[in-house]
This record gives structure tokens, C-alpha cells and sequence, in this order.
């Protein structure tokens, strides 16, 4: 018997767009974890979070002993987000900067971003 290969209707990166679209659109934390827990499985969502867990610790210095010690995340897990954090794409610095951002300080650099002013800095160093 013949193997026919099915083309998706859409490309793999049209459709990241489209899941990146759908999560800009969400606007409050209720709504984003409602969508989280429909997207993904429980184990998927615990992912996830332990992942977002250790950022703030990987960033600080805190030997990855340490952090499974205070978190129960696998120390794996850990390396993994540690070497994104230095490696990857610059999402979960991006991320802890918006985070740690003020609310108000926020819609000023948004609303100045247009102008070129108060745009995030692209060197990737986490904050100190």
C-alpha cells in the first residue's frame, strides 16, 4: 500500500504567529491561564511553570543545587532553562524585564517605543 504524505493546510510558522497572536491578545491573568490550562495537558502546564520558577534564581547566581532544593524542580530542568537563559532566544529575558516593569513605566515605554525611545535593550544581560 501506498504512504501519501499530508501537507498541512498551514505552515508551522504561520501557525506559531497565529498561537503568538492569540496570546498577545489576552489581556489579564485570568483569561491567559484559562487558555493555559486548554491548551496544554496538566503535565504540560507543570512544565511550564517549573521552568518559569527557576528564572529568577538562574539569573541571581543561585547554584542549581540549591535551586531544586527551594523549588523541586529537576536539576535538568534547571540546566536546560539556564542554558536558554545564555543560549536561546531572548525570550525569558525579555519576559522577566517586562515582569519587573511596573505597570504605569510599562505604557510609558510603549507609548515612547514609537519614537525610538525606551525600547528594551537588545544585549541580552540579565538584570543585576
Amino acid at each position: 500500500m501506498k504512504r501519501r504524505v499530508l501537507e498541512p493546510e498551514t505552515t508551522r510558522e504561520r501557525s506559531e504567529e497565529s498561537l503568538c497572536q492569540a496570546l498577545l491578545s489576552l489581556r489579564s491573568v485570568p483569561e491567559m491561564r484559562a487558555f493555559l490550562r486548554d491548551l496544554c495537558t496538566p503535565a504540560e502546564l507543570e512544565a511550564l511553570i517549573d521552568r518559569w520558577k527557576v528564572v529568577p534564581y538562574v539569573l541571581e547566581g543561585v547554584p542549581y543545587r540549591e535551586i531544586h532544593a527551594r523549588t523541586a524542580v529537576s536539576i535538568t530542568t534547571i540546566g536546560r532553562v539556564a542554558r536558554f537563559i545564555n543560549q536561546g532566544n531572548g525570550g525569558y529575558l525579555a519576559a522577566i524585564a517586562k515582569e519587573s516593569k511596573p505597570r504605569k513605566e510599562m505604557k510609558t515605554i510603549k507609548g515612547n517605543k514609537s519614537r525610538g525611545r525606551g525600547a528594551a535593550t537588545s544585549s541580552g544581560r540579565a538584570r543585576t
